[in-house]
């Protein structure tokens, strides 16, 4: 840990162990948002959030947000925070150590009984991963204006995503979006091994990769697997086989520059799925993530060739890939970048700059204010794993970088204003 640090570890190792005892029995990690788990760990964070001088509310999108006034509140507020919530059988601090990091950085100013300039928020952002109504980044959607309408119809268990709203305190009447943030940042595990396998402290994180996800549907024909001649066969099976290892060998040729591209065949089905029986149809559902928006475009084209080029090698018929979902990547502002990177230098922190595969709510948050992101290492990259570990000195050098960044932060944009 940095010397002299107002940042105390051994808080932080509090938070998140008290933190990861709130728990569906028998599977650790799992609290759920809109379950009574994630309720009582809402609970025992707007206590914390309260021991640390904040004042608490359920804003109308259903975030858990602790706001501490600044000297001159009409300059606006920054924020810095994450998300509680888990995956099923997940991990203890996947968006859990953003969200005690932030608190640690509130509490740290009022030790030094430094009052910023800026109102100060501390926000735990509702259902960031996948909710049980099948759509994610709930809460930051709701804050940035960006959450469909639609969604609010969805139904799990017999109510609607807009009861559950109302259940955890959220206020469908009044509206949820902001204009008087003006940065956010987030702390959050890097969920790879780069900082790890190169000895790094923080990760600066240039971009939030974007995410587009192709269905591929292949329509062979089923025969008797013992009596049909292997000519004279139309295999599903085979030619997306051929397929999926056409994604992975154009996945790799894009990752070899020094941008972020991965692409996955996450999701495959195959009928009638009968040992005895050539395969008569396939979908598979490819998930391709990238840094630069042009390294996407010159994937999907390239795969569509691709297929065409197999299913006229195979005389199996492919219909057109069709995009499910395309968001675009999302830069981090250029400003918090260089504010982040000195906050690092000052603090002797060893850093270097990188991009993140996987979504965040900063992504949302970058729809209405500046934004960015650092990364802390985590053991072998691991995350939404039972297995997932941070360090504490390494959840705590990240919060001494968002100290410093704060205060920065907190001189800088009235400079700018």
């Amino acid at each position: 840990m940095i010397p002299n640090s107002p940042i105390r570890p051994e808080r932080i190792a509090a938070d998140i162990e008290a933190l990861s005892a709130i728990t569906e029995p028998g599977r650790p990690w799992t609290r759920r948002a809109f379950t009574p788990m994630f309720l009582e760990g809402r609970q025992w964070l707007t206590r914390a959030m309260q021991e640390a001088g904040a004042v608490t509310q359920i804003d109308p999108a259903g975030n858990l947000v602790g706001t501490i006034p600044g000297r001159n509140p009409g300059l606006g507020t920054i924020m810095l925070g994450s998300h509680s919530d888990t995956v099923p059988d997940g991990g203890r601090f996947d968006g859990v150590a953003g969200v005690v990091a932030a608190l640690e950085v509130a509490r740290a100013l009022r030790d030094q009984n430094i009052v910023l300039d800026h109102t100060l928020e501390v926000v735990d952002f509702l259902a960031e991963e996948v909710s049980i109504f099948g759509v994610s980044c709930i809460g930051s959607r709701g804050m940035s204006g960006t959450r469909p309408a639609e969604w609010l119809t969805r139904e799990s268990g017999g109510r609607t995503l807009e009861q559950a709203l109302v259940e955890v305190g959220g206020n469908l009447i009044h509206p949820a979006q902001r204009d008087d943030i003006k940065a956010f940042l987030e702390l959050h595990i890097e969920q790879g091994p780069v900082l790890q396998n190169e000895a790094l402290d923080v990760g600066v994180v240039t971009a939030i990769a974007g995410i587009t996800r192709i269905e591929v549907v292949v329509e062979g024909r089923a025969d008797h697997a013992g009596t049909t001649p292997m000519r004279s066969r139309q295999d599903a099976l085979t030619t997306a086989a051929w397929i999926a290892l056409g994604v992975e060998e154009l996945a790799k040729a894009l990752a070899a520059g020094p941008e972020h591209f991965a692409a996955t065949v996450g999701e495959f089905e195959m009928w009638p799925n009968a040992g005895n029986v050539v395969p008569a149809r396939v979908r598979m559902l490819i998930d391709a993530r990238a840094e630069l928006r042009a390294d996407m475009e010159r994937f999907t084209d390239e795969l569509r060739n691709g297929i065409a080029a197999i299913a006229e090698k195979t005389g199996v018929t492919v219909e057109e890939p069709r995009i499910v979902s395309d968001n675009p990547p999302t830069p981090s502002d250029a400003g918090l970048l260089d504010i982040l990177d000195a906050a690092c230098e000052r603090t002797g922190t060893r850093h270097r700059r990188v991009a993140s595969g996987a979504g965040h709510d900063t992504a949302w948050m970058a729809r209405i204010t500046r934004a960015a992101m650092i990364f802390v290492p985590c053991n072998d990259g691991r995350s939404h794993t039972p297995d997932e570990l941070a360090t504490t000195d390494d959840i705590a050098m990240g919060a001494a970088v968002l100290l410093d960044a704060v205060q920065a932060l907190d001189k800088k944009l009235q400079e700018e204003s």
